[in-house]
């Protein structure tokens, strides 16, 4: 079973060849064939799921008043996520009845983000439409929840109807807050956490595919050109480092603020 495709290689019979789609769609290797025929990006996504899920135990299995240093940093990750997204946009009392929702987002977007920077992974989980759709889903399902929780009988009608509108113009603006509230937020939230995972990891694969290239087919002074293209992807690896841990936060972020949206008082 091959696990990782050495994406960063020079093509067979030489010559340089670009990043393409094709390397988010890669061969099955496990179960083909079957209801469960896995790729090489299914399984990173088992392994990451895996290694949150150990971190987090181990974190808390045996909590203490004065904590140990693996207590300390699991506190401090969940405090991030309480403290500047769910408490901030909620309040006490909703940020933490919402916490384990907005807690589950955040570090799955970041852990499926951050292996288009690991070695031998390579790719960027989150760049396969069926995550950001479901987390999209996740988000969507929750906001709608909390306003009719709220109010289940305001929620609709002042979510389509705002107050102060003059009648007539309700022809008008309904379809408006229709399509911009519960067609438009689960679009916008898969396509953001999509399109920049993709384009990250193909900028990566382009960088240091080129460096490759320019170092092992090139000559003369060619060579040199593998030195810059090599300089550039190792500054964009670190920004994909930012990239992965913005992309959740704001994907978590904006879950908190329609969820804020659909507690308000008006609901």
């Amino acid at each position: 079973m091959q696990l990782v495709t050495p994406v960063f290689s020079a093509a067979e019979g030489g010559g340089f060849h670009p990043p393409s789609i094709s390397d988010f769609f890669p061969e099955v290797v496990l179960f083909a064939d079957t209801p469960f025929a896995m790729n090489r990006i299914m399984i990173i996504r088992l392994i990451m799921t895996a290694l949150l899920l150990l971190l987090f135990w181990l974190g808390t299995r045996n909590m203490k008043v004065v904590p140990s240093r693996g207590q300390s940093l699991t506190e401090m990750a969940l405090d991030f996520v309480r403290v500047n997204i769910a408490e901030d946009l909620l309040g006490k009392v909703d940020g933490r009845r919402f916490l384990p929702i907005l807690v589950s987002i955040f570090f799955t977007i970041l852990a499926f983000n951050v292996t288009g920077i690991i070695p031998g992974f390579n790719i960027g989980v989150s760049a396969v439409i069926g995550l950001p759709l479901v987390l999209a889903v996740v988000s969507y399902i929750t906001f709608i929840y909390a306003g009719i929780k709220k109010s289940p009988k305001n929620f609709f009608k002042n979510s389509l109807f705002p107050a102060g509108v003059p009648l007539p113009l309700y022809i008008i603006v309904t379809p408006i807050e229709f399509f911009s509230t519960f067609v438009l937020r689960p679009i916008t939230l898969t396509l953001r956490l999509l399109m920049n995972l993709i384009v990250g990891h193909l900028l990566l694969v382009l960088f240091f595919s080129a460096t490759n290239f320019f170092l092992i087919e090139g000559e003369g002074l060619f060579k040199l050109f593998g030195v810059g293209t090599f300089v550039v992807g190792f500054a964009f690896t670190l920004f994909e480092i930012l990239v992965a841990f913005l992309q959740a936060y704001i994907f978590t972020i904006l879950t908190g603020v329609y969820i804020q949206l659909a507690l308000a008082e008006e609901h």
